[in-house]
C-alpha cells in the first residue's frame, strides 16, 4: 500500500488510526461544494481542488487526510442547474458532528482545507460554537479547528497576479479552473466566453438574484486564461503555503513524518 493510500482515512483500517494516533494528534478534513463554475468550470470544482490539495498536503506534513466534505453552503447558485447545497445552519451541524466524531477518537487538532468561499462564514461559525460550548462550560477545548482556504496563501495569490492578473476573477476563477483541467484534463473546454471577462456585479441576495446578476454563473474572472500546467503550479504553490502554516500550528517536530 502507498503511503498516499496509508495516510487516507478511507482506506486506513481502525488499527492503523489507532497507531497513529499514538504518535499524532492531527488531521485533515477537505472541505468545498457542489455548484456551477460558469460556462467551463466543473460543478464539482470546489471540492475536487480542496481534495487534491488536502490529500498533497497530507502526504507532505505526514497527516492523515479525512474524506472530503463535497457540499457546501451555495444556495445563492440554486438557479444554475446540478448546484446542490445544504443550509447553513445543516452545515454548521454537519462541521460539529465531524469534530466531534474526529475528537472522540482522539485527534485534538483539524484542519479544514477550504475549496469555497461560501463555507467560510458558516464554518467558522461552527468552530466557533465548539469553542465557545467549552468556554460556558469553563473548560479547556478537547479540540481545536481552523479553517484554511488553498487560495488564500502568498505562493499562491502572487502566482495567480503572475498569471492572470486583475482577470481572475472571484467565482469560476481561472486559478480554480486550471486546477480542475490539471486533475482531469479531458474536461479542459475551449469555449470562446462571452464577455470574455465577466462582470462583478454585487452584492447579491438570494439565487434569482445572482443569476440576473450573473447570468453565465462568473464573477469578474476569465477562465478562457486556464491552463492545465497552471493548475499543477498552483497545488504546489497552495501546498507549500499550507504547510507552512501547518507544521506550527500542528506542533510538528522537523516538518512531520
Amino acid at each position: 500500500m502507498s503511503r498516499q493510500a496509508n495516510m487516507r482515512l478511507q482506506l486506513m483500517t481502525w488499527p492503523e488510526v489507532e497507531h497513529y494516533l499514538e504518535n499524532r494528534r492531527d488531521v485533515i478534513v477537505p472541505i468545498g461544494s457542489t455548484e456551477q463554475h460558469g460556462p467551463t468550470g466543473l460543478i464539482g470544482t470546489d471540492a475536487l481542488t480542496a481534495d487534491a490539495i488536502a490529500i498533497r498536503l497530507g502526504e507532505t506534513v505526514g497527516a492523515v487526510v479525512a474524506p472530503c466534505l463535497s457540499i457546501g453552503m451555495a444556495h445563492h447558485h440554486l438557479a444554475f442547474k446540478g448546484t446542490m447545497t445544504l443550509r447553513p445552519t445543516t452545515l454548521i451541524a454537519v462541521v460539529q458532528d465531524v469534530v466531534a466524531s474526529l475528537a472522540r477518537h482522539g485527534f485534538q487538532r483539524v484542519l479544514f482545507v477550504n475549496g469555497h468561499g461560501g463555507n467560510i462564514a458558516t464554518v467558522n461559525t461552527a468552530i466557533q460554537e465548539i469553542h465557545a460550548a467549552a468556554s460556558l462550560a469553563g473548560m479547556p477545548s478537547p479540540v481545536t479547528a481552523h479553517l484554511a482556504s488553498w487560495w488564500d496563501g502568498p505562493r499562491v495569490k502572487g502566482l495567480s497576479r503572475e498569471l492572470y492578473g486583475s482577470q481572475e476573477g472571484s467565482h469560476a476563477t481561472a486559478s480554480e479552473v486550471s486546477v480542475t483541467w490539471a486533475l482531469h484534463p479531458d474536461r479542459v473546454q475551449d469555449r470562446v466566453l462571452d464577455p470574455q471577462v465577466a462582470p462583478s456585479n454585487g452584492p447579491w441576495t438570494d439565487a434569482l438574484d445572482y443569476r440576473a446578476r450573473h447570468p453565465d454563473g462568473r464573477i469578474g474572472s476569465n477562465p478562457a486564461l486556464s491552463r492545465p500546467e497552471h493548475g499543477e503550479r498552483l497545488m504546489a504553490a497552495a501546498v507549500e503555503d499550507l504547510a507552512e502554516r501547518y507544521r506550527p500550528w500542528a506542533g510538528l517536530e522537523g516538518g512531520g513524518r
